[in-house]
């Protein structure tokens, strides 16, 4: 370790934040979810939809889509 340069900390990517009402979407009267909800947690958390999969980040449940 002494012969080599440390890199140092790495920048941090900027997300945007999601906020609850993101996730439902107003048709008239009705409210209807843009996400799934996870199947093991219940209602009320949402899974992450990635490009292969849908992943539950507090059970870590994930989901494969099909080709």
């Amino acid at each position: 370790m002494k012969d080599k340069e440390r890199k140092g900390k790495r920048e941090r990517k900027k997300h945007e934040i999601k906020k609850k009402g993101d996730y439902y979407k107003s048709e008239g009267d009705k409210a209807s979810r843009e996400k799934r909800f996870c199947p093991k947690c219940g209602a009320g958390v949402f899974m992450a939809e990635h490009a292969d999969r849908f992943h539950c980040g507090k059970c870590s449940y994930t989901e494969w889509k099909d080709k």
